[in-house]
């Protein structure tokens, strides 16, 4: 990791007495002025149509919501009521029913430490979700799980677009290599997902579900741990992998990188489309979407160049005090690079590398050249060719979906006669 990056956690910053008692009792003060009292009345303000809100009024809201809650049972109740209006503004309570999923695995190919498979499954009945497994090679025991959602990178020169390119291929092969399976996929109307067009408020809903639905197809793999299951990827990604982990337990510990921010909910449809950061009375933001982990092990990555330049200042101290009141104040981390830029770049997924190998059990001597530096160079970039999962000797099945109008009235149609799973932090 470069000179000029800090890592924090939320012991080293904050006391427990600051966490308990002192801080609540600021922001209570702060939005009693403000017209808004802890337990939820007064005047709330709305979200302006963009999401790209003020610094300053984003540090206000950050104190509102904050004076809504003292106490771990104080914070247990307003969790289930972001993720109870999450799921509900998301068609996903109840869930649609779950299919078996069968996928269709080839095209594998093996190199240095780790082999790359092209996968298609359906993800609910002719939806189909187009991705890569990476996996170790001579590994025995169960292996830990990573999910890799990606973010809105387009293809740029020989730098194929999304779950391909190659920032991914190196953060995907080189967790492999540390002993980790694991799985990236197209975001919908993206890479090779034509089926429907991206910038579509249905798109987030979709999106998160066939995040649930990946879960359901690695952990039905042989010799995975379902146990063990980690969540990583930047900006789009970085949605993804805070809204997964809010709504689904399975995942044990995540790293949203250069995304969680107080002033901006992301620009396309598929991040903020819908109104999931407010109703009748009600705001919420990123933030608080990402605190929904707790107790579960987080790290934030941060960079100066985007909307996250804040994090150590205002986003991070929110997520430390939720943790502390969970009991698990070590939990929650913030690695923040002053000098770096809106990517998935070497520093930010080294710091990736470590969190993740401590949290799941990785083999770090498996991808290091000395015990700071992750060597990266065994990986092989492969082209977007290689990397398809949709070709001629594996096409769409002929009852596939076409169009957004068509995916969109079938997602609506499906039968949910399955509650979610509970969405209660373990031990409350």
């Amino acid at each position: 990791m470069e000179v000029g990056s800090r890592l924090h956690s939320a012991t080293r910053l904050y006391s427990g007495f600051m966490l308990k008692i002192i801080l609540p009792l600021l922001l209570s003060w702060v939005a009693l002025a403000m017209g808004c009292a802890p337990g939820g009345s007064g005047t709330v303000p709305a979200w302006p149509s963009s999401h790209d809100i003020p610094e300053d009024e984003a540090s206000d809201s950050m104190a509102r919501m904050g004076s809504t809650w003292t106490n771990r049972h104080e914070w247990v109740d307003r969790r289930a009521r972001i993720v109870d209006h999450v799921l509900e503004q998301f068609m996903l309570d109840p869930f649609p029913r779950r299919e078996p999923i069968e996928a269709v695995i080839h095209s594998r190919i093996d190199l240095d430490g780790y082999s790359v498979s092209n996968v298609l499954f359906e993800s609910f009945p002719g939806f189909f979700v187009s991705g890569n497994l990476y996996e170790p090679l001579d590994w025995v025991d169960p292996r830990p799980i990573v999910l890799c959602p990606h973010g809105h990178r387009r293809r740029s020169g020989d730098n194929p677009e999304g779950r391909m390119q190659h920032d991914y291929q190196y953060l995907c092969a080189t967790l492999a290599r540390m002993g980790a399976i694991v799985f990236t996929w197209d975001m919908v109307g993206w890479g090779e997902n034509g089926q429907m067009d991206h910038r579509d408020v249905h798109a987030g809903p979709i999106q998160l579900w066939n995040t649930i639905r990946a879960i359901d197809f690695v952990t039905g793999l042989p010799d995975s741990d379902p146990g063990r299951i980690g969540c990583t990827g930047s900006s789009g990604g970085g949605t993804q992998t805070f809204l997964a982990t809010m709504i689904d337990q399975r995942i044990t510990c995540s790293a949203p990188v250069v995304m969680v921010s107080a002033n901006w909910f992301g620009g396309c449809p598929c991040e903020s489309g819908l109104p999931i950061h407010q109703g009748d009375g009600f705001i919420t933001n990123n933030v608080e979407f990402a605190a929904c982990a707790a107790p579960r092990p987080q790290l934030l990555v941060s960079v100066g160049g985007d909307w996250t330049s804040d994090t150590p200042d205002v986003e991070f101290p929110y997520l430390c005090r939720v943790y502390g009141v969970m009991g698990q104040g070590d939990a929650v981390e913030n690695v923040h690079l002053a000098d770096q830029g809106h990517d998935f770049g070497p520093n930010k997924r080294a710091a990736v590398y470590s969190f993740l190998a401590r949290r799941l059990g990785l083999d770090r001597s498996r991808a290091m050249i000395t015990h700071m530096d992750f060597d990266e160079s065994p990986v092989r970039i492969l082209h977007r060719d290689q990397l398809l999962a949709i070709t001629p000797g594996h096409p769409l099945p002929e009852d596939a979906l076409e169009g957004t109008e068509e995916v969109v009235a079938r997602w609506k149609s499906l039968p949910r006669p399955i509650p979610p799973r509970p969405t209660s932090p373990p031990g409350t």
